[in-house]
């Protein structure tokens, strides 16, 4: 059952600043008969983005299933490039008392950590409601592309300490860490304090979301954003337990208003399988919405509900806004046009006049022909790729693909048609994390940080988590007082190894990793390292949303508590990232970058960034991975060798090729 539990104040003062069932069915599946229409760059037709009429009905639609259900709620749509584009609050929201978005992520055990039982008030003028619905649209619309359809009910499975939730003794889910993305301090992702430029990608208030009721929209086989809907008790949770059927408001009025707009049957989570299991869309279906939906009337507004301004992200007076063809330039993402990387079927990421943003440059070490040519080799890789998490089987992978120099500055981005935008984010933070944790200070460097401070009830109790204990973590486990200051190359999945909450991953019976938190305190809101590096940044941009003066700056780390500018270099400028896909670059013995590469299977995702660097390597011949005898996986702390990297069988379309990374 989704988790549902009383509310428990945190933030304080501080934060006060079917009747229609079969013929429907078929109607809704016969949206999808022309999707993979693959309109990366090559349409900009009605079709390929949501209208302000568009925006509408699906409010419309919204409102009706859930005034049906007796469940106030906040609606935010979103399109595909993280634009918002209405944030709709019902009348009844505020009408039945006072309000608080609180985050649970499990009822029955009381967690004490990270953003655990955090509450976010509901006021007039914004609130915890619409920040909740903004980070479920987003959600749905960045996991999502022409090939595959993902809810947050998806996110909600893959981010766990289990693959499947509720099964023990397994591994955590394929993209565990991936809601600490999109974070508003990235310097990567972009804010709206200009709401008329609809150029993205956007960032998300709370990350990505993995609570239920976020769906993705489309039109006509064509990802053009998502709707989130917040509802009835104002949880902010996860589903612990997928065994069973759940009957969640904010997922059947988040399907309703996806009515006319839904994701092509055959693209659906449902029809895909990651590692054997099922991924879930839905737990209901079209026909558990009520009659009323297909033809919802009009709003009046101030009696049914209003729009609700969000500072920086959306506008009450622009009312229903139209989204961006994404694709096109407009959208922050375009055609390469083959100029620096021909034949590659590439895209890029533009400004709103067009330039492009992260042309490959020279860093400390590499050149921007080095940097263009491993882009390019990934790339190539990526083509070749028998994707993962896409429909129909066969598809080639669909990534963005990140270089960054020793100091975590960006030396290019690029990335596949359709490839989902919230890797664009991920790879980043992956090719920074592999970097960062392979050089020779990154325990100088964490030490040095300001302190997380955690929100408690009581304000006189001491509630400051020292970064420094992660490293002293870690020089524990290994026995090795230079442990993170020693030149071993760690890839994202060695780090990932040490930052799950159980040792090895999957072992029940085991205490946690040295960079995550021990049972009672861990959940998806509480991760351990990776959210506290961040902490102080997330919690000074909500500060800043419910009245502060001054937004977080573009650096997630080195942060003071409800500080706005960081102290630190921009090494880890839009936090880590725990799942895999990256490895460190290397001439010879010597660090000299990271590679981090996001899209469409974790396991595709390590052989891209791996072989891509592989062959420009043997192209370039100044270039190569981390040698053998530095790698993670030559390491057994407590006892369990590290993992560097995964190759997944049976990697190429029209190939038997087998253990292509084999003696690499």
């Amino acid at each position: 059952m989704m988790v549902r539990s009383p509310r428990i104040l945190i933030l304080l003062a501080v934060l006060a600043l079917v009747a229609c069932k079969g013929d429907r069915q078929q109607q809704v599946a016969a949206q999808g008969s022309n999707a993979n229409t693959q309109c990366d760059g090559s349409c900009a037709s009605a079709s390929s983005f949501l209208s302000s009429s568009d925006v509408e009905i699906i409010v419309r639609q919204a409102v009706a299933q859930a005034r049906a259900l007796n469940a106030p709620a906040t609606i935010a749509v979103s399109d595909r490039s993280g634009n918002i584009l209405t944030v709709f609050r019902m009348a009844e929201v505020l009408a039945n008392g006072d309000r608080k978005l609180t985050l649970i992520s499990n009822s029955d055990t009381i967690i004490s950590g990270g953003l655990e039982r955090l509450e976010i008030p509901i006021s007039a003028t914004a609130g915890g409601d619409a920040l909740a619905a903004m980070a479920k649209a987003i959600t749905a619309a960045y996991l999502s592309s022409e090939g595959n359809g993902f809810s947050t009910r998806v996110a909600s499975q893959i981010v766990q300490e289990h693959f499947n939730p509720g099964e023990f003794n397994q591994p955590s889910g394929p993209l565990f860490g991936v809601q600490f993305s999109q974070l508003a301090c990235s310097d990567f992702v972009l804010d709206a304090s200009n709401p008329a430029i609809l150029v993205g990608p956007k960032r998300s208030p709370l990350g990505l979301s993995a609570d239920p009721g976020g769906i993705p929209l489309y039109k006509f086989g064509t990802p053009v954003g998502g709707i989130g809907v917040i509802s009835d008790d104002f949880i902010y949770g996860i589903d612990r337990n997928i065994s069973n059927v759940d009957f969640d408001s904010d997922e059947v009025i988040a399907l309703a208003g996806s009515f006319g707009f839904a994701v092509p049957a055959d693209r659906q989570a449902n029809r895909i399988t990651v590692d054997g299991k099922t991924l879930r869309f839905a737990d209901v279906d079209f026909n558990a919405t009520d009659p009323s939906v297909q033809n919802a009337p009009s709003l009046v507004l101030n009696t049914d509900g209003d729009f609700v301004s969000v500072k920086d992200y959306y506008d009450a007076a622009d009312g229903y806004r139209a989204g961006q063809a994404f694709g096109q330039a407009g959208s922050g993402i375009r055609s390469d046009n083959n100029l620096r990387f021909p034949s590659r079927d590439a895209f890029v990421f533009v400004d709103e006049n067009n330039a492009e943003r992260f042309p490959p440059i020279a860093g400390s070490q590499l050149s921007a022909a080095e940097v263009q040519e491993i882009i390019s080799q990934a790339l190539a890789i990526a083509n070749r790729a028998r994707a993962q998490i896409r429909q129909p089987l066969g598809s080639a992978a669909r990534v963005t693909i990140s270089i960054v120099d020793t100091d975590g500055t960006v030396l290019g981005i690029a990335r596949s048609r359709d490839a989902p935008v919230f890797g664009a984010d991920v790879s980043l933070q992956k090719a920074r994390t592999a970097t960062f944790f392979s050089s020779s200070d990154a325990a100088s460097f964490i030490t040095a940080l300001p302190n997380a401070q955690y929100l408690t009830k009581d304000l006189a109790k001491a509630n400051t988590i020292a970064l420094d204990d992660y490293v002293q973590n870690i020089i524990a486990l290994t026995g090795d007082s230079t442990a993170l200051s020693n030149g071993i190359a760690f890839a994202d999945r060695s780090g990932g190894n040490l930052s799950r909450p159980h040792y090895p991953d999957g072992i029940d019976a085991n205490g946690p990793g040295p960079f995550s938190k021990p049972a009672g305190e861990w959940s998806p809101f509480s991760t351990g390292l990776q959210l506290d590096l961040s902490f102080n940044g997330i919690v000074s941009h909500l500060l800043y949303l419910l009245g502060g003066a001054q937004d977080v700056s573009k650096n997630c780390v080195g942060l003071a508590f409800a500080g706005t500018t960081s102290s630190a270099a921009p090494r880890l400028a839009n936090g880590i990232q725990i799942f895999p896909g990256s490895v460190p670059i290397y001439r010879g013995n010597q660090l000299i970058g990271g590679i981090g590469v996001s899209g469409d299977g974790v396991d595709q995702d390590d052989m891209i960034a791996f072989l891509g660097l592989h062959q420009a390597g043997e192209i370039l011949g100044t270039v190569n991975n981390a040698p053998t005898a530095i790698r993670a996986d030559q390491l057994s702390p407590g006892g369990q060798r590290l993992r560097y990297i995964n190759c997944p069988q049976s990697p190429f379309n029209n190939s038997d090729e087998q253990n292509v990374c084999a003696g690499k």
